[in-house]
């Protein structure tokens, strides 16, 4: 036999082929499995463990809060050796004031409020005691004497309740050291269900559901998220004041944390019962609702919190518009503050979608925008934008809200006597639900949302001396106004002229076809050149509406009301809406 016949070539052997083939899967197999596997509870322990993170972030807060005072308000004593003191440093979240020498030493020997803590065999709260330094004209809990009335560090207040009682009568208590969180004890989180959340090993919303029943009975936690920035710098006030009040977790500084990491907050508590107090103006309030519906793209939604307002900033149309006023002055105490938001109502508010598409440029995406308030071109645009403009080249000079004003009506003035938005009409085309509106020789164009603009200026009804259908900010509709400038602008504003009344509509779309003209959205202004601007409706998110009918002096004494109903309430501004022509 030749060797051609006699010899086999091993690479030609089918059953090596298969043998390799089939080492070759297995070893695929014995590799990726457990690869693939590993990943996966990787991704597991990274999502609990991002969880479990903010906890750990929340107990970080056990630590004082000091600030540093040149001069206290009252009488007061070191809380570390009672010696009599003018000035030192005082903690935000417990209230213990110290001499500057002392500070080591109460770092080390007084405990502050504890954001996350084990609750008592009971399951309940701990009395946290605060020697001396009582506020003014305080009661003691059992004898119900003043307190706080010797010269010296006397008395104790629990940071908890906010209750007082002599150093006398704390053996007489009744409660054997039990504390039921007070007056806003259903708007506060209390440290034992942080600490057993912590010991959760699932992370079902039906978890939270369990664990927040045992924190009572229409128990609505609300976080506090205040802008510093706005307003006359009222805000790093009201942080300190709700930090007493409350947990200090249940309070964000949003100059240090954005609103979407601050609102992670809420996927750690009983689905739908969270409240957020935003502490700001417009610009501030549409900052957090935009966080919110990043929540819901994550599929959060069961998370969604109920939104109400403190206003700061100069534009709080919004605030006005939900019943909370124009403007926070410090009129009220913080106290009331949280009672008118155990009092309030939910309602629904559209929010819209602000497409932006320049003319020629058809290869860069549309500029998209959020409106909650109203979508302006022309005079009331164009005073913003200048004061935007000066505002940020100079900070400093625009704290004051009354200065802020008188810098507007000093554009106004200008622009009354400029008038660089003339003419609008033969620059722009306006469609209402596809229809084409034929303007009058209008300088500027207003799309509303809200009952209020103009910081107080009830734009739609005017001065009431023409039927026109009620405004409402969940009817799904939008309204349109022009105006023929700055001037007509102040008349309206002072109630001496109506604007003309152009429609309402489900979608607005308005073609500037030549020139830049000043625009706004919120009160972000910008100029724009030819472009297409296409209003469309976004979302809903849920509001608290204060009603203005009830007095900010009722109090409630009855535990089972201390929270509002969260039932869907009707709109502000609610009443029968008649057949229309929209046009």
């Amino acid at each position: 036999m030749s060797s051609a016949d006699g010899d086999m070539d091993p690479d030609s052997d089918p059953r090596g082929s298969r043998e390799e083939w089939t080492l070759l899967l297995w070893t695929c197999v014995a590799v990726v499995v457990p690869v693939a596997v590993t990943l996966w509870c990787g991704a597991r322990r990274r999502s609990r463990r991002r969880a479990h993170a903010h906890v750990r972030d929340f107990s970080r807060l056990n630590k004082h809060g000091w600030h540093c005072a040149e001069l206290f308000a009252q009488p007061t004593y070191c809380s570390v050796c009672a010696q009599h003191i003018l000035r030192g440093a005082f903690c935000d979240r417990c209230g213990a004031r110290v001499d500057a020498r002392c500070l080591r030493r109460a770092d080390r020997s007084l405990v502050c409020k504890e954001a996350a803590a084990p609750p008592r065999p009971d399951g309940g709260a701990e009395h946290h005691w605060v020697r001396g330094n009582v506020p003014l004209a305080s009661y003691c809990a059992v004898c119900q004497q003043q307190c706080g009335t010797q010269p010296k560090l006397c008395d104790f207040r629990c940071i908890w309740c906010q209750s007082t009682v002599h150093d006398d009568c704390i053996p007489s208590m009744t409660d054997r050291g039990r504390c039921d969180l007070g007056e806003f004890r259903s708007l506060i989180i209390p440290h034992h269900y942080l600490y057993n959340v912590n010991k959760l090993r699932r992370r079902q919303p039906d978890d939270y559901s369990k664990l927040g029943s045992t924190c009572g009975r229409g128990w609505t936690p609300v976080l506090v998220l205040a802008n510093t920035r706005s307003g006359n710098n009222m805000g790093e006030d009201l942080l300190k004041e709700f930090r007493i009040l409350l947990n200090p977790v249940q309070v964000f500084d949003l100059s240090k944390m954005a609103p979407s990491k601050a609102l992670q907050l809420c996927t750690l508590l009983p689905p739908g019962s969270v409240r957020v107090l935003v502490c700001g103006g417009d610009g501030t309030v549409g900052w957090v609702l935009d966080a919110i519906d990043a929540m819901k793209l994550k599929g959060q939604d069961a998370f969604i919190p109920r939104v109400t307002i403190l206003p700061l900033g100069t534009g709080n149309d919004l605030s006005n518009t939900l019943g909370w006023g124009a403007g926070y002055a410090g009129e009220i105490p913080v106290e009331q503050v949280l009672r008118n938001i155990l009092d309030a109502e939910v309602v629904k508010m559209d929010r819209w979608k602000v497409q932006v598409a320049s003319k020629g440029l058809y290869f860069r995406k549309p500029k998209v925008m959020a409106m909650n308030n109203y979508f302006s071109v022309g005079p009331d645009a164009l005073m913003a934008l200048n004061f935007h403009t000066h505002r940020e080249k100079t900070p400093s000079f625009f704290s004051s809200r009354i200065f802020n004003k008188v810098v507007y009506f000093l554009y106004g003035t200008k622009d009354c006597l400029v008038q660089e938005c003339k003419d609008l009409d033969k620059r722009i085309e306006l469609e209402l639900d596809g229809e084409r509106v034929p303007l009058p020789s209008l300088e500027g164009i207003i799309v509303c949302n809200i009952g209020y603009w103009g910081g107080g200026c009830r734009l739609w009804e005017g001065m009431g001396d023409e039927p026109c259908p009620p405004t409402r900010v969940d009817d799904g509709l939008l309204e349109v106004v022009g105006v023929f400038g700055s001037f007509h602008c102040a008349q309206i504003q002072v109630k001496l002229a109506n604007p003309v009344r152009l429609g309402q509509a489900h979608t607005v779309r308005l073609v500037l076809k030549s020139s830049r003209m000043p625009m706004q959205v919120d009160g972000e202004p910008w100029a724009q050149g030819p472009c297409t601007i296409t209003i469309t409706h976004k979302t809903q998110v849920l509001m608290l509406y204060h009603n203005a009918e009830q007095t900010d002096d009722d109090d409630d004494d009855d535990d089972d009301d201390t929270s509002a109903s969260e039932t869907e309430s009707p709109a502000p501004h609610d009443s029968p809406r008649p057949p229309r022509s929209r046009h």
